[in-house]
């Protein structure tokens, strides 16, 4: 296995020392771009207390080899190929993981843990955390969506603890699956103070005169009907900036930019990290939120913490964040966005957030009680392989 921090195999430890960890479901950190991926590289860099990690990462993602103390990286063969990409690496790194035989293994969605009967069988507990039904993001055919239920059930009942990031998914679930989740929702990470404008420069903005969007180019960010909205609306000369990469989705791309015209009001940004993502969040009058299905829409937690009035579309993700009623607008409905944003920026607010219940420490600590029960779980016998 090849990794850029050194440290004994996953599966060498004893009495004294550290409870061994193996992650595998994101396709990286640090940089990598992704609600998943962001959601991993604020937490295990602060689970530190007694843990040691093994995090599988897909190579083609790799843009950094920063280290961290207690964190190993393996990087594994991958694709960029949508419906290939995560299920060949889910394969290889569940192998992994039965031959280093960790304390646990956290895996990241369902999908990834469709060749989880692998690990139970070896009697290894399995923490999933459920970020989001994968199958209801329209991006994906027919055949990738029943191979995504199919996963859920697998990831479901092979689970020894789940956490969910979204409470309104897990109470759909029956009471048999509810016994051994937990609801922790997303945590936020300090807003970072700007260095400069150079960002707002490059793309030809002006402070407080842009309003602001962050997500992958994937149709499910509902995107198209930001723009919609926003060229429809009295923006008064304020432009739309969209942050965000393109991987596999050249096509909803080209969409995007024959929506957007050729009148230089909308301006895409690509992959934005560090200081020049928050000079974005810094400087922007508003923040949209247009997706049509999200897990936990951490981009919103973002902007919330810098104090950005926002509007989101009205899905039950966009409820898990205490916004007034008047900050939502119906799924999908472009005139009815174009009509908030113009009363938004005719007449700005200055909203004040409660995000006591999204720190991450407090979350690093519940997770790893997730992990200590999952562990005693099998001890008591409630994992039999």
């Amino acid at each position: 296995m090849e990794g850029q921090t050194g440290r004994k195999d996953a599966g060498a430890r004893d009495a004294e020392g550290p409870m061994d960890v193996c992650v595998f479901g994101l396709r990286g950190f640090p940089l990598v771009e992704g609600g998943v991926e962001r959601h991993c590289e604020s937490l295990y860099p602060r689970m530190d207390e007694g843990l040691a990690f093994t995090v599988f990462r897909r190579r083609p993602y790799v843009r950094s080899h920063r280290g961290y103390p207690h964190i190993r990286f393996v990087d594994l063969p991958s694709t960029r190929f949508k419906g290939v990409e995560a299920v060949l690496h889910s394969f290889l790194a569940t192998r992994e993981v039965a031959r280093a035989r960790p304390a646990v293994a956290h895996i990241h969605n369902i999908g990834p843990a469709l060749f989880s009967p692998m690990l139970k069988r070896q009697g290894i507990p399995i923490v999933l955390t459920y970020h989001s039904p994968n199958y209801e993001h329209g991006k994906w055919g027919r055949f990738a969506r029943k191979l995504l239920r199919l996963s859920e059930r697998i990831a479901l009942a092979n689970a020894s603890r789940i956490i969910f990031v979204n409470r309104f998914q897990m109470e759909k679930f029956p009471e048999e699956i509810r016994r051994k989740s937990v609801y922790i929702p997303n945590g936020i990470e300090p807003p970072a103070a700007p260095s400069g404008r150079n960002e707002l420069d490059a793309l030809g903005v002006e402070p407080g005169r842009y309003v602001l969007a962050v997500g992958r180019i994937t149709p499910e960010k509902g995107f198209d009907t930001l723009i919609r909205g926003f060229r429809a609306s009295k923006h008064g000369g304020c432009k739309l900036v969209i942050a965000g990469g393109v991987e596999t989705e050249g096509g909803y791309m080209e969409k995007l930019r024959r929506l957007a015209g050729g009148g230089g009001d909308v301006a895409f940004a690509g992959q934005v990290f560090g200081d020049k993502l928050a000079q974005l969040y810094a400087n922007a009058a508003l923040y949209v939120l247009s997706s049509n299905n999200e897990g936990f829409p951490l981009v919103l937690l973002e902007a919330m913490s810098y104090g950005l009035p926002v509007l989101a579309s009205d899905i039950p993700a966009s409820h898990l964040v205490s916004l007034d009623a008047d900050d939502y607008f119906p799924r999908g409905n472009a005139k009815a966005l174009a009509g908030k944003i113009s009363e938004r920026l005719a007449n700005p607010k200055k909203p004040a957030y409660d995000l006591a219940g999204h720190d991450w420490k407090t979350i690093a600590a519940r997770t790893t009680a997730v992990y200590r029960e999952a562990v005693e779980a099998k001890g008591n016998g409630e994992n039999p392989a």
